[in-house]
């Protein structure tokens, strides 16, 4: 830049130290687009620091939560900031004015005025702090065996992509116009009257581009200017040996896409299915055995069919006696541990035990399997069992209506004599 004006200076004024060079180069200054310079209320000369201060004061002044009605003014605002503050932006500003940084010749921009705000007043700028999409969370339902024994599954999921004919825009390039109903905004502000004195300020989508901020004959065929694209995608999920129920797997960076941000990622949670037979509690799977009592007190020998497909002969030899409620282990037959799967935890069995139903046996049996059982402890004996002493009581089924019915029988007979009835009078 500074060679072209010494090139003029020189064919045109008589050299650059001359008196007529200095009065003429004043005057091209004073001829140049300054729009952006009064936009800040700064001069054309006006330094780094004092650009900074000017926009912090206007900043402040026209933000839309404080002047709902001044958008554009803070916008255009924050566009001239963005110029100014980047030499390169400045010097193509300064030689071409506005219509040199639409035409290309300013590079990439802030993208939004906020950015430029937030640099100054917290939260930091795009410069300062990562700006990420959304990430997607989606649930994929997974059975026990899966975590046992590693599993890959397909997933397909949808997600909003740039497209690739507008590259994003919205529109061709260097084509692209604002709607000029919301000026680019996306928002139309209306005010509605409430009352006599009272208004409100309704802010709705703009009916010209639907939001889009690109006015409707410049916009993508292919994304009718919304510049991003619905696409189906299969992402195959890999299931390792040991995960949990909730675990998350994270796919980076598949997320939806956005214009100008980075996508944000895709998180698969395992959702594991109710199993029939084990439950599962942190490294050790646990399940319930039942027994009859034969087998309870003689041994047994069970099959259990592992969540891989072998079985398990589970071995309770004679003597060993099993107890209703008794819990028992057995050692590396519980679920892999995650990222060492050659280790796992602990197979419970919690034991249930079947009594046989009254009256299995007559009477003069039960004299002959008394003998085989431990004996009875002998109660100690009052020295007089007199009758009048003792209550015998016998043994019920505890059938709750039963009860309710035995109950109120009881106190209508015992405790409270029917009253005499209304007799019917006859002549």
């Amino acid at each position: 830049m500074l060679s072209d004006w010494r090139f003029l200076l020189s064919n045109c004024c008589g050299g650059v130290g001359s008196r007529h060079t200095k009065k003429w180069f004043q005057m091209q200054i004073m001829s140049l687009e300054t729009g952006f310079y009064d936009m800040l209320g700064v001069k054309p000369n006006a330094t780094p620091d004092e650009l900074k201060k000017a926009y912090r004061k206007l900043a402040l002044k026209y933000h839309p939560d404080k002047n709902p009605t001044e958008g554009e003014k803070f916008k255009q605002i924050s566009q001239a900031y963005e110029v100014l503050s980047d030499s390169q932006k400045r010097e193509v500003y300064d030689r071409g004015g506005e219509k040199a940084i639409k035409g290309g010749g300013s590079g990439g921009g802030f993208g939004s005025p906020m950015d430029i705000f937030d640099m100054f007043f917290g939260g930091g700028g795009r410069m300062h702090r990562e700006r990420r999409g959304k990430n997607v969370v989606h649930q994929l339902t997974v059975s026990l065996e899966d975590l046992f024994n590693g599993a890959t599954r397909k997933l397909a999921v949808q997600k909003n992509v740039i497209c690739e004919r507008c590259e994003g825009r919205g529109g061709r390039k260097g084509a692209v116009e604002m709607c000029m109903s919301c000026r680019g905004t996306g928002m139309q502000v209306r005010l509605h009257q409430l009352g006599p004195g009272m208004v409100q300020q309704v802010s709705t989508v703009c009916g010209g581009c639907q939001g889009q901020r690109i006015s409707h004959k410049d916009r993508c065929k292919a994304c009718s200017g919304r510049k991003i694209l619905r696409q189906k995608k299969i992402l195959e999920v890999h299931i390792d040996k040991g995960m949990k129920d909730g675990q998350k797997l994270v796919f980076h960076g598949e997320g939806d896409q956005e214009p100008e941000l980075e996508p944000g990622d895709i998180i698969i949670v395992l959702d594991q299915r109710v199993h029939p037979v084990f439950t599962r509690q942190g490294e050790n799977l646990t399940m319930t055995m039942e027994l009859q009592l034969v087998e309870a007190l003689c041994g047994f020998q069970k099959p259990v069919q592992t969540l891989d497909n072998r079985s398990l002969l589970i071995t309770c030899h004679p003597g060993e006696l099993i107890k209703p409620g008794d819990k028992k282990c057995v050692l590396n037959e519980g679920m892999p541990i995650h990222r060492r799967p050659f280790e796992k935890g602990r197979l419970i069995i919690l034991f249930s035990v079947v009594f046989p139903t009254a009256n299995f046996l007559p009477k003069h049996k039960l004299k002959e399997l008394e003998h085989y059982l431990p004996a009875k402890s002998e109660a100690e004996q009052p020295e007089s069992m007199d009758d009048d002493l003792y209550i015998y009581a016998d043994l019920e089924d505890c059938d709750p209506a039963r009860v309710r019915r035995s109950q109120y029988h009881y106190m209508v007979e015992d405790d409270y004599p029917s009253a005499g009835g209304v007799q019917c009078q006859t002549s």
